[in-house]
């Protein structure tokens, strides 16, 4: 019985090792065309082969092609292009949250007489800042040096109707240029637009501390100012933004560049600058001399 059951065992795994033919012939003349020996375990190899490669072909045209959108569930372009453009518009809705809790944050802190939020920064401890070396920039030093020039004879205009408190204030121009519209509160124009050189400089009218930076759909990028004696000075449609909130700025210190930022009320590069003294607005033709 043993013997039996060792010699079916030595048939069985003989049986891996024995030949087959795989013939193929012509039914008409019966020459034999295309023929193949294979054991089963070289056949078993074969088809395991056949299969490995069907099934690491369709994996790479799922993978590398546009055939996976074809896969049911599966999101085509415009559904992704969708979705990224929405993460894009929460990521600056998130931005914009933020900058307006920083601006409410600094204000608050302003009225209250405290000192406003994120004014000092942190240092790094990691860094040694005893072997930094600064280097002037040419172009920047002769801009600075045109700037200087210009304004070193500027006067402001006499203010015969000025509010009270505003007495003794002198506006440093924020930039030098043509008025193209005045102010006039019956139109909601509470400023005046200056047209002068695209990329000019714009110069803070007095000292104060940056309450508000940011873009909107109206006005482009904007920065707004809080001064003393309750006075706020805003600049829209700048090209760029030199300072955040929290800054403290001197009079005639550089905040942004002029510009045309905005898809609304602006045709070109131009500063719009407005002036309000305890909410109330005022006309800049009659404090400042553009």
């Amino acid at each position: 019985m043993a013997k039996e059951e060792k010699e079916k065992k030595e048939k069985k795994k003989n049986s891996w090792r024995e030949k087959y033919r795989f013939t193929i012939y012509n039914d008409t003349t019966f020459e034999e065309v295309w023929k193949i020996r294979l054991t089963r375990y070289n056949a078993f190899l074969v088809v395991s082969f056949i299969v490995l490669f069907i099934i690491g072909s369709t994996v790479s045209l799922i993978a590398f092609t546009n055939l996976r959108e074809f896969i049911p569930g599966y999101p085509d372009s415009e559904m992704r292009r969708n979705i990224l453009m929405n993460a894009i518009r929460l990521d600056s809705l998130e931005r914009e949250l933020d900058l307006r809790d920083k601006y409410f944050a600094n204000l608050n802190a302003i009225i209250s007489g405290k000192q406003p939020v994120d004014i000092l920064a942190t240092p790094d401890t990691g860094k040694k800042y005893s072997n930094i070396q600064f280097s002037s920039i040419p172009e920047v030093e002769t801009l600075k040096t045109e700037i200087e020039k210009e304004e070193r004879f500027n006067l402001t205009l006499p203010r015969l109707t000025e509010p009270a408190g505003l007495a003794g204030l002198h506006f440093f121009p924020p930039v030098k240029g043509i008025i193209t519209a005045k102010f006039d509160p019956r139109a909601k124009h509470f400023g005046v637009d200056i047209v002068t050189r695209p990329k000019s400089p714009v110069m803070a009218a007095l000292d104060g501390t940056v309450v508000f930076t940011g873009w909107t759909m109206e006005t482009g990028y904007v920065i707004q100012i809080q001064h003393s004696n309750n006075l706020i000075t805003v600049y829209k449609h700048n090209a760029s933004l030199l300072k955040e909130n929290g800054d403290y700025v001197r009079a005639g210190e550089a905040i942004s560049v002029v510009g045309s930022s905005g898809e609304m009320y602006t045709s070109g590069p131009h500063l719009h600058f407005e002036i309000w003294y305890k909410g109330i607005p005022l006309d800049p033709e009659k404090h400042v001399l553009f």
